[in-house]
Order: C-alpha cells, then structure tokens, then sequence
C-alpha cells in the first residue's frame, strides 16, 4: 500500500512540473547531503565531519554565532574555513541538473530560493541572478566592525588550520577597508551583525518575476527539497506562495507534512529527483 500511495504521489509531481508555466526551486540543507555536505541539525555525522564540534563539545547552534568571531575568532574562522572547504570541493549531485533541465524549459523560467550557503547552485549552473540566499553565503566576505557594508569575495581566501586545536593560524581575514577582523556573509544564530544587502537584492528580484508570473496567469508550481522543520524559513516561504495559489512538491525523508491537497515525496531529494525523471521519459515515450 505504502509503494503505491508513493507512486501515486509521483506522478501527480510529475503531472504538475509537466503542467506548469514556471518553476520555484526552494531548498535546504537536505538538498546537500547527497552530495556529501552534512545536515548539522539531523545528521550525527557532522561531529565527525567537525571535530572542533565534539573536542567543544559544542553543538553547531552553539557555534554558529557571532559571539566566536569576537571570544575566539582563529576557532571562528577555522569552522568556517573547513566548511568553505567543503562546500568548493564537493560536486552538486545529478538532481540539480535535473531541476535545471526542468526549469530552464518553462516559459516564464525558473528561480531558486535557499537557506543554504554552499553555493551549489551557482556551481550547478544555475543563472546566479535567479538564485535567492536568503541566509547569505560562505563564498562572501563581510567585516566584523562594520565600517562598510560593502562585500567582498572569499574565492581568493586560502587559511591553515592547526589540526589539533581546530584554530586557524594567523594571519586571520581581515576588512580590506579598516583592517579589522572580516567574517563570513552569512546569516548566524543570534546574529545583529549580517550584511543582508546582498540577500536583500536577490529577493527583490524573485519578488519581480513573481508579481510578473501573476500578471501572465503563469502555473507556478514549487519543488522544494530537503527543507527542515528545525529552521523553517524556506517551508514558510514555500507555504506563503501555496496561499497564493502555487502547487507545493515537497521532498523529505522525514519531515514531509504538507498542506491540504499539496504533494508529499517522503524521499530524499535525489532519488526523488531521478525517479520523476524516470516517469517523465516514460510519459514522453508514450506521447
């Protein structure tokens, strides 16, 4: 019962990318597990992926606020500069192209609304102005002091991290305007000190192509893949646009409650993702 209620599910998914006008991609941390990034709020590996984690015993909430950069900035940065490791290493999985194959075919286009900070998107080849942050990114740069609010980027930031302390050694990243102490441009716990400009612009441009889809009568159907309960920014957003009339596919293995009559894939995002693909091929094959 349970395999044919999933298939079930599938194929309304289909039959709604098929039928849509535009695409919302939204995602979060779910959507990058299976490209080898850690879920810090559901995954226990994340203490072994950072062991400053389990030697501080600290949870990542804990150490993901402002307060480091300031008590222990080389511990801050030695965080986030293996983070950013991660994030240039790992290579985006086969569902993001699918979901770039799909969107890119739409009449009135597509875009991407994230929580997460890894770039993935942009590096999928996703059109990087039709790509929200919303929680900022680790690949740009901010000082710490505010003396500007202007950013900067961290592709040129190389660090070295003492292994045994998970500190990084001096010099820290520094402010290229005042010299202070520079952090990375993404939104943490607790946090007054984020430069959202940046993330501010992106969703005025998804607040355009939005209110222009309304005025077209353009379907708007959202997938939204591996979005937690725990931060719920990007269920929210999907949700607000459901009250406006869009069509919700939500993918997650575990936290996959939806609204009346939205669709619910309990999957995780690629195999969800590869399993659509498959019904597509097949429904094209029959036409």
């Amino acid at each position: 019962m349970a395999d044919r209620l999933i298939e079930a599910e599938l194929r309304r998914a289909v039959s709604a990318v098929q039928a849509a006008d535009a695409l919302l991609i939204t995602a979060g941390a779910g959507m990058g597990v299976e490209s080898g990034l850690p879920d810090f709020r559901s995954s226990p590996g994340a203490w072994q992926d950072y062991p400053a984690l389990a030697h501080l015993k600290l949870q990542y909430e804990q150490l993901a606020t402002p307060r480091w950069f300031a008590q222990d900035p080389a511990l801050a940065w030695g965080f986030y500069w293996h983070k950013l490791q991660r994030y240039r290493r790992a290579t985006p999985h086969a569902g993001f192209d699918l979901l770039r194959g799909w969107a890119e075919a739409k009449p009135h286009g597509y875009f991407v609304f994230t929580s997460n900070v890894d770039g993935h998107f942009q590096k999928a080849g996703f059109d990087p102005e039709r790509v929200v942050e919303c929680h900022g990114s680790l690949h740009h740069l901010q000082c710490t002091m505010r003396c500007t609010d202007s950013l900067w980027s961290a592709e040129e930031l190389a660090l070295v991290i003492d292994e045994t302390t998970w500190r990084t050694l001096p010099p820290l990243p520094s402010c290229p305007i005042c010299g202070g102490l520079a952090r990375p441009n993404v939104l943490l716990f607790d946090d007054d000190g984020w430069v959202h400009d940046r993330s501010e612009a992106q969703a005025a441009r998804l607040d355009r192509w939005l209110v222009q889809g309304q005025e077209d009568s353009a379907r708007l159907v959202i997938i939204e893949c591996g979005a937690g309960v725990i931060v719920p920014s990007v269920r929210r957003y999907s949700e607000r646009l459901v009250a406006q009339g869009a069509t919700l596919i939500r993918i997650n293995p575990q936290d996959c409650q939806v609204p009346r009559q939205q669709i619910a894939l309990r999957m995780g995002a690629l195999e969800a993702l590869q399993t659509m693909n498959l019904l597509v091929n097949q429904s094209n094959e029959t036409n």
